[in-house]
């Protein structure tokens, strides 16, 4: 199984869990699980990381550590932009206004990757299922679950690979 990594997998983590400097063991982990093609983070999610925007609260440790390792995390695909497509409107809704689109962010992509080969492939998220939601306000777990789309959370990861400090 090939895991994707959601952004608030990563940022949330370094957060409040593993921050780099103190758990680098995680950190580390995280690489060796890369290198052997278990863990990957989409081009489009690293970016959305460490491409600088304005406000405070950009994670600088951990963009460092990304842009430092970005060979062996990124996932080396492009995305297949119908399923992109699949995505937003099957998953979100047909009709998304501008503002919307801009909401939703990078999720499509994310979950695009994972359906090139749900058997294979599963989208790691912090967020929790909240299938009341509509249109840009739907959480990745749903819009997983509607697709097929296997998902987890970073603890499910941690276990389904057996991460030990």
């Amino acid at each position: 199984m090939l895991y994707l990594l959601d952004a608030n997998v990563l940022i949330d983590a370094n957060r409040d869990y593993y921050p780099i400097e103190r758990v680098p063991q995680f950190w580390s982990w995280l690489l060796e699980m890369s290198g052997l093609g278990r863990v990957k983070i989409p081009r489009e999610i690293f970016e959305e990381i460490t491409i600088p925007r304005p406000g405070p609260d950009r994670p600088d440790v951990l963009v460092g550590w990304l842009i430092s390792h970005e060979d062996a995390l990124v996932l080396d695909e492009l995305v297949d932009v119908g399923l992109v497509g699949r995505v937003t409107y099957e998953g979100y809704a047909n009709n998304l206004t501008d503002d919307e689109i801009e909401k939703i962010g990078r999720d499509p992509f994310l979950i695009a990757y994972a359906l090139t080969g749900p058997q294979r492939r599963c989208v790691v998220t912090t967020e929790r299922s909240r299938p009341s939601r509509r249109r840009a306000n739907r959480h990745i777990p749903d819009v997983c679950h509607d697709l097929t789309v296997p998902w987890c959370d970073t603890f499910q990861l941690i276990r389904d690979l057996d991460f030990r400090a």
